[in-house]
Parts: structure tokens; sequence; C-alpha cells
């Protein structure tokens, strides 16, 4: 089932006001979010004695290299510094992050061969779908 995720994802569908909701919710600067809701992110996952998953695009890139069910220190792509959990679950990948009194969760998953990201703070959520490429 871990199998299913290692690979290279485009995004092809996202409601870009959602996504600047969740983004504003977070503490996401202005600017940032204006730029971020336009970009088309690739994301590569792999799998192997710890995983990793990388965010690449024509404005930023990033990497999170994790072991599941670890706690680790992760600096988001807009520079917030948040502690991080990843646990796997049902065939969900399951992204805690936890900074100044607030938490978010980014739920991964594959369904009917698309991964499916669901990004939630308080009452804002945001469905991004990538393609595998």
């Amino acid at each position: 089932m871990c199998d299913d995720f290692v690979g290279k994802w485009k995004l092809v569908e996202c409601d870009k006001d959602a996504f600047n909701k969740y983004m504003e919710k977070c503490g996401v600067s202005w600017p940032f979010r204006k730029t971020a809701v336009t970009l088309s992110p690739d994301v590569i996952i792999s799998n192997g004695e710890e995983w990793c998953i990388k965010t690449e695009s024509t404005f930023k890139s990033t990497k999170l290299s994790f072991k599941l069910d670890k706690e680790f220190d992760e600096t988001t792509a807009d520079g917030r510094c948040v502690k991080t959990i990843i646990t796997l679950e049902n065939g969900v990948l399951k992204q805690l992050q936890k900074w100044d009194d607030k938490e978010s969760t980014i739920t991964r998953q594959v369904k009917d061969g698309q991964l499916v990201t669901i990004c939630v703070i308080g009452d804002v959520k945001c469905i991004r779908l990538y393609d595998r490429k």
C-alpha cells in the first residue's frame, strides 16, 4: 500500500479560493498566497529508510524527509517553524503540524489513480488533486 504513493504527481485540480483561505488561516502572508495559488507544483514521493516528499514549482521547492510516527521540526514553504508528525493508517498519510497554538492536518491518499491531498485548519478545508506523471 505504501508503494501507491511512490512516484511523481502533477497538480491538476484545486479550488484556489479554498487554498487561499487555508493559507490565510495558517498565517501565510498575502504576497506569498497570491503567488502560491497560481502554481501547479509537482510532488515527488519516495519511500526508503525514510519517506521523502518533495514539492517542486517555479516559485519554491521544498523537501520533507521523515520517519513515520516520529515528531520532527519542519520549516514550511512560507517559512513557518512547526512541529510535525506523519502517520500512515488505512492507506492515508496524515501530517499533523503544530505551531503558535495552531494546528493543521494534511492528509494524502491515492484514490482512483489520483493523489488526493486534503488540507484542514479549523473550519477551513482545501482539496488538491494530483495525477501521476
